[in-house]
């Protein structure tokens, strides 16, 4: 760890409440790369849910089997590894469901529309 790291750490443990340290102080708590991972993961989930808004033709079937498949993949991960890290499994269940949406779309629009699906620039 770096020691500016260790120094905020080590100022804030001060300031954490009672009731907060057994979470604080958790193999995968705030003190560890383990959960600020998930945390910064949610920045897909956000932007998954804001291509709800996008138009199915432009969807990338690629990105989107792979996001889905990576949170497939990772949300087991989290559950085998010691200790169980359940905000990275839920990430990535987030992960996941968003993108098997935007699948299930991009799906439903090319089966809808045939033509545009062929016609669609690469």
């Amino acid at each position: 760890m770096s020691r500016i790291y260790q120094a905020v750490v080590t100022t804030a443990d001060k300031f954490v409440p009672g009731a907060l340290r057994p979470l604080w102080n958790h193999a995968a708590g705030p003190k560890t790369v383990f959960f600020w991972a998930p945390v910064f993961k949610w920045g897909l989930v956000v932007a998954g849910l804001s291509d709800l808004r996008r138009s199915p033709d432009q969807l990338s079937i690629s990105q989107s089997a792979s996001l889905a498949a990576t949170g497939i993949i990772w949300s087991r991960y989290s559950l085998v590894i010691i200790p169980k890290n359940w905000g990275l499994f839920s990430v990535n269940v987030f992960v996941a469901g968003t993108q098997v949406l935007q699948l299930y779309r991009a799906w439903d629009f090319s089966r809808k529309n045939p033509k545009a699906a062929i016609e669609a620039p690469k």
